[in-house]
C-alpha cells in the first residue's frame, strides 16, 4: 500500500513540476518581450547573457558522481565535436531564432510557431527510414499547416498578418528546435543531461559574444528589468529545465511533452493579459490545431524524443 501511495504521489510531482517547466519557459518567453519593446534591451546580448550563465549554473548543479565526466566529454573527439555543433546549431540557435521571433511578433505568436518542430522531426524521421508518414502524422502535418496559415494570415491568401521576418523567425525556431532535439541524442544517451545541455548553453554563449559582447549592455535598467532578466536566466532556464527533466523521470517523456502545453497557453494568456497583444478567434484556432498535432504526434508508432527546452 505504501508502495502504491509513493507512486501516486511520484506520479503528482511529476505532473506539478512538469506544469510549473511549462509555466516558467512560457512566462520568460513574455517577459523577453517586455524588456524588447518596452525597456529596448539588445535580442543578440539577452540570449548571449542567457546561454553564459545558465550554462555556467547547469554545470554547477551536475551530481557530484558526474562532476569527473564534465571534463571527460572533451577527451572523446567525436562527442567533443558533436558537443560543439550542437552548441551552436541547436542550442544558441534555437534560443535566438524564438527570442528574434518573439522581437518582431510577440511571445504567443513565437512559441506557438516553434511548436511546429515536432512537425519537422516527423518528416526527417519519415524521410530517414524511407516510409510515409503514418495516417495520425499525416493528420498531424495537415492540421499544422492549417492552424499556422491561420496563424499567420488569419484566413486571407493576399497579406499576413505578421510581418515576414516574424514569420522567418518563427519557422527557423522550429526548425532549429527539431535539430535540438534529434541531434544530441547519442550524447544524451552517454552523459548525464545537465553536463551535455550545460556545455551545450556555455558554448553557445562563448560563440555568440563574437556577435554581441556580453559587457556592450543597452537599454533601460531599473527593478522591474533586473527582476524579468533574473527570471529569464533563473526559472526560464535553470529551474525550468530541472524541473522537467525531474518529471520526466517520474512520469516519462510523453506525459511530460504533453504537459509542456501549459507554455503557450501561459505565454498566449500573458502577453493577451498583460502586454495587450491582439489575439483573436482566428489566431486562437490556429494555435489549437498546432497543438492538437502534438497529441496526434505523441499517440503516433514513430514518436517523437522528449523535447527539453
Amino acid at each position: 500500500m505504501n508502495e502504491e501511495a509513493g507512486k501516486e504521489n511520484h506520479q503528482v510531482k511529476g505532473y506539478l513540476l512538469a506544469l510549473a517547466a511549462a509555466i516558467c519557459w512560457g512566462l520568460s518567453g513574455t517577459f523577453g518581450q517586455y524588456l524588447f519593446q518596452h525597456r529596448e534591451i539588445n535580442t543578440e546580448w539577452l540570449v548571449t547573457m542567457r546561454l553564459l550563465i545558465a550554462g555556467v549554473l547547469l554545470l554547477c548543479i551536475v551530481p557530484r558522481r558526474e562532476h569527473k565526466n564534465i571534463r571527460r566529454i572533451w577527451t572523446v573527439k567525436e562527442d567533443a565535436r558533436a558537443l560543439i555543433v550542437f552548441g551552436i546549431f541547436g542550442m544558441l540557435a534555437v534560443q535566438y531564432t524564438y527570442f528574434a521571433a518573439i522581437e518582431y511578433s510577440n511571445a504567443a505568436t513565437a512559441t506557438i510557431l516553434q511548436y511546429l518542430g515536432p512537425v519537422f522531426i516527423a518528416c526527417y524521421i519519415a524521410l530517414k527510414n524511407k516510409q510515409l508518414p503514418s495516417w495520425e502524422d499525416s493528420l498531424a502535418i495537415l492540421l499544422a499547416l492549417a492552424g499556422t496559415f491561420l496563424l499567420v494570415t488569419h484566413g486571407s491568401f493576399k497579406s499576413l498578418a505578421i510581418s515576414g521576418w516574424a514569420l522567418f523567425w518563427g519557422i527557423a525556431s522550429a526548425i532549429s528546435l527539431a535539430f535540438y532535439t534529434l541531434q544530441p541524442l547519442r550524447l544524451l544517451q552517454q552523459w548525464d543531461a545537465r553536463i551535455v545541455i550545460g556545455w551545450g548553453m556555455l558554448i553557445g554563449g562563448i560563440a555568440f559574444s563574437f556577435v554581441h559582447a556580453p559587457w556592450n549592455v543597452s537599454g533601460t535598467w531599473d527593478l522591474a528589468t533586473v527582476s524579468f532578466f533574473s527570471f529569464i536566466i533563473l526559472f526560464g532556464s535553470l529551474i525550468a529545465f530541472y524541473a522537467y527533466l525531474v518529471s520526466v523521470k517520474y512520469i516519462g517523456g510523453v506525459k511530460a511533452s504533453l504537459l509542456a502545453f501549459a507554455e503557450p497557453l501561459s505565454a498566449a494568456l500573458l502577453s493577451i493579459l498583460w502586454l495587450q497583444t491582439a489575439f483573436g478567434m482566428l489566431d486562437w484556432t490556429g494555435a489549437g490545431l498546432i497543438l492538437l498535432t502534438i497529441v496526434l504526434l505523441t499517440r503516433s508508432k514513430n514518436k517523437s524524443p522528449a523535447i527539453l527546452a
